[in-house]
C-alpha cells in the first residue's frame, strides 16, 4: 500500500514540470547554502528575477509585433525584444562569473501574462499590452534599485545600478505609447 500511494505522488509530480525560475533559486539554494558565499545566495535572486523578466518582455514583446495594428505598440514591443534580449545577455555572462543559476524559459506567471494578452485585441491588446510596459519595469526598476543599494557582491550592485537608466527608458517610452493607445476610443 505504501509503494502504490508513492507511486500516485510520483505520477503527480511528474505530471507538472517545476516552473524555471523556482528550479533555478532551487540550484542557486544548493549551491550557495553550504558555502561561505551566503551572500551570493540573496544576490543570485536579483540576477533570477531580472532573467525572468528579460524573457517574459522578450516574449511579450514578440507578441505586440504580431498582433498589434498600433504602429507605435509595434515599436515599442521591437524595442522591448532587442533591448531585453541585450540585457539578457548580460545577465547570463554575469550569472556565468558567478556560477548563478536562471531561468531559462518563460516561467509560470509569464507565460500566464503571455496567454491572458493573446486573448486580447485590436484596442484592448494594445492598451493592455501598454498597462503590462509599465507596470512591469516599475516593478523591476523598483527591484534594480534595491539591488544596487542591497546587493553584497560589487560586479552585482554595479550591473544592478547599470540597467535602472535603461529600464527608466523603457518606463518613460511605455507611459508615452501608453498615453496614445489610452487616448483612442
Amino acid at each position: 500500500m505504501v509503494s502504490l500511494s508513492l507511486g500516485i505522488v510520483s505520477c503527480k509530480n511528474e505530471s507538472k514540470p517545476e516552473d524555471t525560475k523556482e528550479a533555478a533559486e532551487d540550484q542557486n539554494e544548493a549551491k550557495f547554502d553550504d558555502t561561505s558565499k551566503d551572500s551570493l545566495a540573496d544576490d543570485s535572486e536579483y540576477l533570477v528575477a531580472a532573467a525572468e523578466v528579460d524573457l517574459k518582455e522578450i516574449e511579450l514583446g514578440k507578441l505586440a509585433q504580431t498582433k498589434s495594428t498600433n504602429a507605435d505598440v509595434k515599436a515599442l514591443g521591437k524595442m522591448m525584444v532587442d533591448q531585453h534580449t541585450k540585457s539578457s545577455a548580460d545577465t547570463k555572462t554575469l550569472a556565468q562569473s558567478k556560477n548563478i543559476s536562471l531561468p531559462m524559459a518563460l516561467t509560470e506567471k509569464g507565460q500566464e501574462a503571455y496567454n491572458d494578452l493573446n486573448k486580447k485585441s485590436g484596442n484592448d491588446f494594445d492598451k493592455e499590452y501598454a498597462d503590462m510596459m509599465v507596470d512591469g519595469h516599475k516593478k523591476t526598476i523598483e527591484k534594480m534599485e534595491k539591488a544596487a543599494k542591497d546587493a553584497k557582491d560589487p560586479q552585482i550592485k554595479q550591473w544592478a545600478a547599470n540597467m535602472i537608466p535603461t529600464l527608466q527608458a523603457h518606463l518613460q517610452h511605455s507611459e508615452q505609447v501608453k498615453a496614445k493607445v489610452d487616448a483612442i476610443k
